[in-house]
């Protein structure tokens, strides 16, 4: 199928094959194809449609109900209208008609799933609980008697007889019913039809995000920038009194960032009293001065942020703290005391409103944190108030924050999009110092505020309580500007304002309105040298003019709350006898669009007096003098920190065009306060879109605006003066410079300056009469901007790595450069001027322009009408095809050389196109400015195309692709696209690190290709394709690398929207050109018939396929590379896996593609995926063996559920439309597993999808023979594992079914191993709980046993009974009630199959049934006994034994308790249940084959545990392994043998016996080397290393089992009555946990009956309860004889193939456990169980018990003993243990503890004993005593060179303690029995050697 030359892969060099193919000419193709039409369908869906690309105007979205612009009747300068124009201009937008059709209908399929048809799972099915007797809540328990070892009774009688008591479930219609097989596939096949979901791929989730490099995210429209929004209401400001009208003033501030944040927002909420007092103050009051609600913005929110609300009052005599006074003192409730203060207070403020109500002074200031209040609002919050939140708080879209770490941290502190409506009440005001009003002080407030949580003493508070809250999304908003913002409001709402940020730090968004705002902000006066004293309570008045006449005052400043909305004049708050007052105040004001050098800002001070003085009437304010400020300083706005003097009395003449420091002098002179020096402070800052602020951005806009002319020479920038001959000079200089401007003002304009250097790369000019070109050096400026932009960590960029502002501006903004508009000043005559368009005579031209203009705002679809002679020019461009290859330098050319023919003949190359400009830039380029054009290419790609798309949209629409662009331009893109390679596959091999920076420029270019596709000859652009490929094959690069890279290039190009057309998928191979080399299909199979070998060439990747549908042949290509890669575990296979899946998913969701023939071309386009797929299955099968390296996916389908899916959806596509039983039978057999191993990952993730592969696979197999039945088989079997839904199934088993009704003796004589598998499938799901799928099994079984009846029944019988064993034992989720329906629902089968009444099946079938129910009665006991393990494995293991004449069915259980065991973590129990079944396994293979290397029997297992010698084999007699049905399972074979040590191998190593791992492989070993299995030879070496590494490492350490003695008592336990077993716990188990747990679940059966005997004394049965049971329990140690000691060296020894344990119970004589050391006794139990530990059971029973008692002599001489052994051990371990040293001497010779040692010499040795036969007692332990002293020395010795210096002391005193104890043992160890010591005589008779000479037997003899 595959050229040989694939398998080269794994070389560096890449093969022949994986050349691309020269593709064809596509247009030529086209057309003839089309014009021969030889088919409708390719008639209609051959080309692309007509009206592919659209260029249209976007009108754009504008917030308020108008765009904000100047005022009206001003003529603006040139930059001022180039702004507004770029604010106010509709987007321009180039898009194609069916771009991201498929696609974005693909990723967008969210709701997809609600579609489908609701399927059930299994799994989510809860089992109704049906009634079943439980038997362990009865008191008396009848189970527990069943299992006495000695009962004989075998389980196989069946405690429920099927017939009676229950009903059947409905059987499956028509199960018998079909005579022929065609008639039953064609009912299956309309069955799988019904309700199939027609999008089949698109039911797989897209895939992820980092492989779908196809989707370019279409960047945010451009915006206005918000941050999150706040809506703070006033609802009220009350104080104890209210006497006068207040005014707030609301802002935010940064304490951090000691910034105000927001400007002011006014409101008051005076009562119409109060507004009275005003009146004569307010001449109006405006709708928008009402409002009582701002929206403040926060763009970096912190916890710092503060809302400020200042207070201020009308201005009245006296101090701040004497106006606060009556605040602070007195109460509205203390009416009757205060009534007449209060009143005067009232009046007097009435009065002080007349006279001064103009004028204010500060009163009180409180705050309040406002990320305090959103995050306790936050936490309110509850799951309801989701609703509310709209409007309180908007998220506007995220602005590009910025990197640094504080604004991660707050991020995480202030989340403010969960935020809920909140009131906040400010309990007290802070009054205002007058000294301390300014900024600088508020800050120093605030940060006391922050540190002490509450303001300092000293500072005055006033009670008083304003309200404010948060509510709803806000109408009748007004914006900064006081525009009002959609939507809009009843007349009569107050208006919400919409308060002006001034963000912390930078912000990154380009302007998209018109604004243009000024802030003034006086700081200081310093009148304190003044001597006057009438300068003191100072205001100053600020004003606006236009000149210097006072009627030249404008109206431009915003006014507060309740009065005009724009005033002339503002005062600033009087601070009382201020010499030298702060001042607070802010004045914004609107700034006219047009300011010439006589707009300035006018300062008038003044001196207000408070009260009236007797015989002064009128005006209360004196004259203080007068400051100014000219706003524009040479041309530029004045922004920043200004200090201005102060001139008295008058103003001087032409002052506003000179700032009031460099004013010339003057007759008469000056007067000037200070002598002319700086006393008033101010700051001046700008919130302007037109105002750049930055020198260089200023400059270029400048210089530019003169070549449009209207300028005067020498033309003046800032200080200079440049004259014409200059501009060239220093316009380049200001070019090269924009780069340097700072980022912030850059981006702020960052689309007027792009629109500008592309007009310059545009524009040939004559500056001074030489024609000056400017293109390279724009070009360069574009180059280093974009690469500025890109370097900033300031600016996002998404995950294709381009810069958000770039791409916003390339998709929404960017329109050609308007050439006829600037060649204005360069070519005066009005035809040369359009001549350049080269388009149609002179005399046409201009309306020509006119339409083009007219059509590209409106409807760019609709083309222009043309005239004659534009006909006549069309003809001859086509017939020319535009081949004027150009010069290579751009000029302008001088229209006039080249007068146009009357006939209107054009030179189209003279015509300046800006892509071509573009491309030869980029190809022109050198050095770094080179290098950042290829590495930022997406952006000139993006550029190109939009620009040539206006181009084609503009003036090509109708010419043919060919001719649409010049050859010189083609020979430009492709250097580009060279060039572009060129640089990838440098970086790839040079700079590794930079391979994201590859991957990115890859995917630019394949959007670029992507992109011309639509624009260009679409066969041009394939040999680009070309070209790439192959210059991507020639670089080193790794192999993977490389396949990844193009990968991902041809994903992009085949998303293209018409993929299809270009892939030519309506044109057969047939009709393509003829193959340039003949397949190897073709030399091949030459024996096949024609017909034959053309359908086998469907299947082939041939040189034909890949030329004619040549996008398709390359991914294919990549994909059949990818397949054969094994590398960096599998990542390029799934890339490429995943590539074409979306491919295909994108042609299901296409609506081109929904009609039936058109589907069939498209499947026919992916027919070679099925050859690669059978020629890659071993590299495609993830549940092989690990043995392939780095490419095996363990176990099953679950780890990588990405890695196969499409691959079964192909197959199913091509199988769709095409014969398959052509393909070879060996592909088909392939073709099987392919479709089996896509099932594994079609879990419950999917729905019903595999089963549109499955159905066509199963049903015309009539012709195929066996191997192909087995893979279909095969496929089925693992549909029914997978976790399918019901209607999956239903289908699953009627094709089952087919199989089985036609080659059903093919499958049960064939396929033993299947027949196994079906059998054990079938049977889990008629225990299902979901009756469909349980009647579906039922009706399967059924038929499997009618089918197999005439052949091979017995197998089946077998197959089924060992299928139900192994569900039992190993099923935790089984359900035996639903079983036993479906057992009998088959005997309805059977009874109601009128065919088969005369046979024996119906009598056969009801045994079968019988014997099956029988094993459902063991698993009802097995469920009682779920909470008692060992009573399960007891029942298990009873289950076992009866099988032992049936050893499929006992190998079964062995398996089953295993498992068990091994869900419990008894990995030791359950190894040991595999080494038997391997032993039983070794039996009944000795018997069959006689193979030296094979073990004997289970003799050979003795060294593992001598209890395997229970598996010999029954007697040949009674069972024949040749008889039908036995031992044929698949463990019953040497791989079984193997496969069942190895996984005991694996247990014993978890269990920690690492010592028999080694000898299960003693068994293993010679069958591997006997079958030549090197490699896993080489595994099981690695495994016993592993084994033997852990013996060294763990040596001691590790921990073995803990052993109980555990006696049950008493009738209520039945047949467990006075049985006592030995039970095997855990590693370091206490007594406690055992009595625990046995407790607990014996008095779930026994409730308050049940006790526990606490000691370890015998049990005298008369003394217990007859009503009660009584559990007794043990701790017992194993016992070994001191024979057996010399064997068991080692721990592990001493642990394994344990028999005998050991109790001790101390009593005495008096009947007390415990007494004096002379009277204390000790008895010894040893016990004897049946088998050795560890067996296959956690308790056995015990068989044998004896006991012996000691004296005390004894038990003294046996403590002396074991403390003799303790310290020697101690003293001689290889690396001591200090602490366990110590603590032995402490308990040895520091003992001054009762009954320590030298006690027990005192008792037992002080004193011959008079009774001769205890001499040899005295005497053993007086050389115990001798050995114990001397050991203690030693242990005093070592302990001398272990202990550190601070224990010396410690030391002496044991050394001390020694010595005592030596001295007082000397006399009672030296003394010795002289009887002893005599000549021992001969003694006669036989001696018996057994007997002990113990005390003991000594008494007995004598007695």
């Amino acid at each position: 199928m595959k050229n040989p030359a694939v398998l080269q892969f794994l070389t560096q060099t890449s093969p022949q094959s994986y050349d691309a193919v020269e593709p064809l000419d596509l247009e030529e193709f086209l057309m003839s194809q089309l014009q021969s039409g030889d088919s409708a369908l390719m008639q209609e869906l051959g080309d692309f449609p007509d009206d592919d690309l659209e260029v249209e105007l976007v009108e754009k979205e504008c917030r308020t109900v108008r765009h904000s612009v100047p005022e009206e009747g001003v003529e603006l300068d040139s930059h001022v209208r180039d702004c507004v124009q770029s604010y106010t201009q509709p987007w321009l937008m180039v898009s194609r008609r069916c771009q991201g059709d498929s696609w974005s209908a693909y990723s967008e399929r969210a709701s997809l799933h609600k579609t489908l048809q609701k399927q059930t799972f299994e799994s989510d099915v809860q089992p109704e609980k049906l009634e079943t007797p439980s038997l362990l809540l009865q008191v008396k328990s009848p189970s527990l008697a069943v299992l006495s070892d000695d009962s004989s009774r075998t389980l196989t009688s069946s405690d429920f007889d099927l017939r009676s008591g229950l009903t059947p479930d409905p059987r499956v219609e028509g199960l018998l019913h079909f005579s022929n097989h065609d008639d039953l596939d064609r009912f299956n096949q309309e069955a799988r039809q019904g309700n199939r979901h027609p999008e089949l791929f698109a039911l797989y989730p897209p895939a992820d995000e980092d492989d779908a490099v196809e989707i370019r995210p279409i960047p945010d429209c451009p915006k206005e920038h918000m941050g999150d929004r706040i809506i703070i209401r006033c609802q009220a400001i009350k104080f104890e009194i209210d006497i006068e009208p207040l005014f707030a003033t609301l802002a935010l501030y940064d304490l951090r960032e000691k910034k105000k944040i927001s400007e002011n927002f006014y409101c008051d909420l005076n009562s119409d009293q109060f507004k009275g007092f005003l009146k004569p103050h307010t001449p109006q009051t405006d709708h928008s001065t009402l409002s009582r609600a701002a929206i403040f913005s926060i763009t970096y929110p912190s916890p710092d942020i503060y809302l400020v609300i200042k207070i201020e009052k009308v201005l009245q005599q006296g101090e701040i703290s004497d106006c606060a006074e009556p605040y602070m003192v007195m109460k509205e409730t203390d009416s009757a005391k205060n009534k007449e203060k209060l009143e005067k207070l009232r009046n007097q403020s009435e009065m002080f409103c007349q006279r001064l109500g103009r004028y204010r002074m500060p009163f009180a200031w409180a705050t309040v944190n406002i990320m305090n209040v959103i995050s306790t609002a936050t936490l309110d919050r509850d799951t309801t108030d989701s609703d509310s939140l709209n409007g309180v708080l908007e998220k506007r879209g995220q602005l590009p924050r910025r990197n640094s770490e504080r604004f991660g941290t707050m991020e995480d502190q202030c989340n403010m999009s969960a935020f809920k409506p909140a009131t906040i009440t400010i309990s007290t005001f802070c009054k205002q110092e007058g000294d301390r009003l300014s900024d600088e002080d508020l800050f120093k407030f605030l940060a006391d505020i922050k540190k002490f949580s509450s303001l300092q003493r000293r500072i005055k508070t006033i009670p008083g309580d304003p309200l404010f809250n948060h509510t709803a999304r806000p109408v009748a908003c007004l914006s900064t500007e006081l525009i009002p913002v959609k939507p809009l409001a009843e007349k009569n709402v107050r208006p919400v304002k919409e308060v002006l940020e001034f963000p912390s730090s930078e912000v990154y968004v380009p302007h998209s309105t018109y604004r243009n705002l000024l802030y003034i902000y006086p700081q200081r006066l310093n009148f304190v040298n003044r001597l006057t004293s009438g300068g003191r309570n100072i205001t100053i008045k600020i004003q606006f003019m236009s000149g210097e006449d006072p009627s030249c005052v404008m109206p431009v400043i915003f006014g507060k709350s309740n009065g005009p909305e724009f005033v002339q004049e503002v005062y600033t708050p009087v601070t009382y006898h201020n010499k030298s007052p702060d001042f607070y105040e802010e004045v914004k004001m609107v700034l006219p669009a047009r300011l010439t050098e006589r707009h300035h800002l006018l300062f008038t001070f003044y001196h207000i007096s408070c009260q009236q003085k007797q015989n002064q009437t009128g005006a209360s304010e004196t004259l203080i003098g007068y400051s100014w400020l000219p706003i524009l300083s040479t041309d530029r706005l004045q922004t920043g920190q200004y200090c201005l003097p102060i001139a008295l009395d008058r103003l001087p003449v032409n002052y506003s065009l000179h700032s009031p420091e460099r004013i010339t002098p003057q007759v008469p002179p000056v007067k000037w306060m200070e002598s002319h020096k700086g006393v008033f402070n101010l700051e001046i800052q700008a919130v302007s879109s037109v105002h750049t602020q930055d020198n260089h951005l200023e400059r270029f806009f400048t210089l530019c605006h003169a070549l449009e002319g209207g300028v005067t020479f020498p033309l003046r920038v800032r200080e200079e003066k440049i004259p014409e001959n200059k501009l060239e000079h220093e316009l380049k200089l200001s070019i090269i410079s924009l780069s340097s401007s700072r980022l912030e003002p850059l981006v702020l304009y960052l689309h007027l300056v792009l629109d500008k250097l592309f007009t310059l790369i545009m524009q040939p000019m004559v500056i001074a009469g030489q024609t000056a070109n400017l293109a390279q050096i724009a070009f360069e400026s574009v180059v280093s901007i974009v690469n500025s932009l890109h370097n900033s960590q300031e600016l996002a960029r998404d995950q294709q790595g381009r810069n958000g502002l770039l791409a916003t501006y390339l998709y929404w903004v960017f329109r050609l450069p308007d050439s006829n508009e600037l060649l204005n000043t360069v070519v005066p005559s009005t035809e040369g001027r359009y001549s350049t368009m080269g388009r149609a005579s002179a005399t046409t031209v201009g309306t020509m322009l006119l339409q083009s203009r007219l059509r590209s705002s409106s409807n760019p679809d609709i083309p222009a009408p043309h005239s004659a002679e534009d006909t006549e020019v069309k003809n001859i461009l086509s017939a020319k095809g535009q081949n004027n290859p150009g010069s290579r330098m751009s000029t302008y050319v001088d229209v006039s050389s080249h007068p146009q023919s009357s006939t209107g003949g054009t030179r189209p190359s003279n015509r300046k196109q800006f892509h071509e400009e573009l491309a030869l830039q980029i190809v022109v380029s050198t050095g770094v400015c080179r290098e950042n054009a290829y590495k930022y290419a997406w952006f000139f790609f993006e550029l190109l195309v939009k620009s040539m798309a206006q181009h084609v949209s503009l003036e090509k629409q109708d010419v043919p692709r060919r001719s649409r662009f010049s050859d010189r331009f083609k020979d430009d893109v492709t250097t580009i696209v060279s060039v572009v390679t060129a640089e990838i596959g440098t970086i790839l091999v040079k700079q590794q690190k930079e391979l994201e920076q590859a991957e990115k420029v890859n995917i630019s270019l394949a959007f670029f290709l992507y992109d011309l596709l639509s624009l260009m000859d679409r066969g041009f652009v394939f040999i680009l394709v070309k070209n790439y490929c192959n210059q991507m094959s020639t670089k080193t690069v790794s192999m993977p690398t490389l396949i990844s890279m193009r990968l991902e290039f041809l994903r992009i190009l085949c998303s293209h929207e018409h993929y299809l057309n270009l892939s030519l998928y309506f044109s057969s191979p047939a009709s393509a050109p003829v193959s340039p080399c003949p397949s190897i299909s073709s030399q091949s199979s030459s024996s096949c018939s024609f017909q034959e070998q053309r359908i086998l060439g469907l299947f082939e990747l041939s040189q034909e396929f890949k030329q004619q549908h040549y996008l398709a042949g390359l991914l294919l290509t990549e994909l059949s590379a990818a397949l054969d890669m094994e590398s960096e575990g599998g990542k390029v296979q799934k890339k490429a896996i995943n590539a074409t899946y979306s491919l295909l998913c994108a042609h299901d969701l296409d609506q081109r593609c929904t009609r039936p023939d058109v589907r069939a071309k498209v499947a026919t386009l992916y027919l070679p995926l099925v050859g690669i797929i059978i020629d890659s299955i071993n590299y495609l099968d993830f549940t092989v063996s690990e043995a392939r390296g780095g490419k095996s996916k363990t176990g099953g389908s679950d780890e990588d559920p990405d890695n196969i899916p499409p691959i079964n959806q192909s197959i199913a596509m091509a199988i769709a439309g095409n014969p398959f039983n052509t393909l070879a039978r060996n592909a088909l057999a392939s073709m099987a597993s392919v479709v089996s191993m896509s099932l594994s990952t079609l879990k419950y993730k999917v729905y019903s999808m595999s089963l549109s592969t499955l159905k066509y696979t199963a049903v015309p197999l009539a012709d195929c023979k066996e191997s192909v039945v087995g893979g279909v088989l095969r496929v089925l079997l693992h549909c029914l594992t997978c976790n399918q839904s019901t209607t999956f199934l239903s289908h699953c088993f009627s094709t089952l079914r087919a199989l089985v009704v036609k080659f059903g003796d093919l499958l049960f004589e064939e396929e033993a191993e299947q027949c196994a598998d079906l059998c054990q499938k079938v049977l889990q799901h008629c225990s299902s709980p979901v009756d469909g799928n349980r009647s579906q099994a039922c009706a399967t079984l059924y038929l499997i046993m009618r089918y197999s009846f005439s052949s091979n029944f017995s197998r089946v019988k077998m197959q089924v009974t060992m299928s139900l064993a192994s569900l039992v034992g190993k099923s935790s989720d089984f359900h035996e009630e639903y079983l036993r329906r479906s057992l009998r629902t088959i005997l309805a089968y059977a009874e109601e199959d009128t065919e088969m009444q005369n046979t024996p099946l119906p009598s056969q079938v009801d045994e079968l049934l019988r014997n099956l129910n029988s094993i459902l009665s063991d698993t009802v006991k097995m469920r009682e006994f779920q909470e008692d393990p060992e009573m399960l494995m007891d029942l298990m293991y009873r289950i076992a034994k009866g099988y032992q004449t049936s050893p499929d069915l006992r190998l079964t259980w062995l398996q089953n308790m295993a498992e068990k065991h091994k869900n419990r973590k008894c990995f030791t129990e359950s190894a040991m249940c595999l080494v038997h079944a391997a032993a039983l396994v070794a039996e009944y293979l000795s018997m069959l084959e006689d193979h030296k290397y094979l073990p004997v029997g289970s003799v050979t297992f003795q060294n593992i545990s001598p209890n395997v010698l229970e598996e010999s084999a029954v007697s040949d007699d009674i069972l024949s392994p040749d008889e039908d049905g036995v031992c044929s399972g698949q463990y019953f074979t040497t791989s079984g043998l193997v496969g069942l040590l190895k996984q005991a191998a694996e247990l014993f190593s978890n269990g920690g016996l690492y010592e028999t791992v080694n000898e299960v492989y003693k068994i293993i070993m010679p069958v591997l080397e006997a079958h030549r299995d090197f490699r896993e030879l080489v595994s099981t070496h690695e495994k016993l290393q592993r084994a033997f590494d852990n013996i060294i490492q763990k040596g001691h350490k590790r921990m073995f089992g803990t052993y109980f003695r555990v006696g049950f008592y008493g009738a209520k336990f039945g047949d467990l009555d006075e049985q006592e077993f030995v039970y095997k716990e855990p590693g370091i188990t206490h007594l406690p946990e055992i009595s625990h747990r046995l407790e607990n679940f014996y008095s779930q059966c026994f409730g308050d009956a049940l006790e526990m005997i606490k000691d370890s004394k015998d049990i005298d049965r008369s003394k217990l309860d007859a009503n009660k049971a009584y559990i007794q329990i043990t701790y017992v140690e194993p016992f070994f004889d001191d024979y057996e000691m010399k064997d068991r060296l080692t721990n592990f020894e001493k642990n394994f193939n344990l028999r005998r344990f050991m109790y001790t119970t101390p009593f005495t004589k008096a009947g007390r456990p415990r007494g004096e050391l002379n009277e204390q006794y000790k008895r010894k139990t040893i016990l004897t169980t049946m088998h050795t530990f560890p067996y296959i059971k956690t308790r056995i029973n015990v068989i044998q018990k004896e006991e012996f008692d000691l004296t005390p002599i004894e038990v003294a001489i046996e403590d002396m003993q074991k403390k003799t052994r303790e310290l020697a051990v101690a003293t001689h371990r290889e690396q001591p243990d200090a602490k366990m040293l110590q603590m032995l001497l402490q308990g040895s010779v520091g003992a001054t503890v009762n009954q320590g040692p030298l006690e027990v010499a005192q008792v037992f040795l002080n004193e011959i004993p008079a009774d001769p036969k205890l001499f040899r007692h005295h005497n053993k332990l007086r050389l115990c005593f001798k050995e114990f002293i001397m050991r203690c020395g030693e242990a005093v010795e070592k302990n001398k060179h272990l202990i550190t210096l601070d224990q010396k002391e410690y030391q002496q005193e044991l050394k001390k303690n020694y010595n005592r104890l030596r001295e007082n043992l000397r006399p009672m160890l030296e003394r010795k029995i002289p009887e002893l010591y005599k000549p021992i005589k001969p003694r006669l008779g036989n001696r018996d050697s057994v007997k002990r000479l113990s005390f003991r037997r000594a008494l007995e003899e004598n007695s």
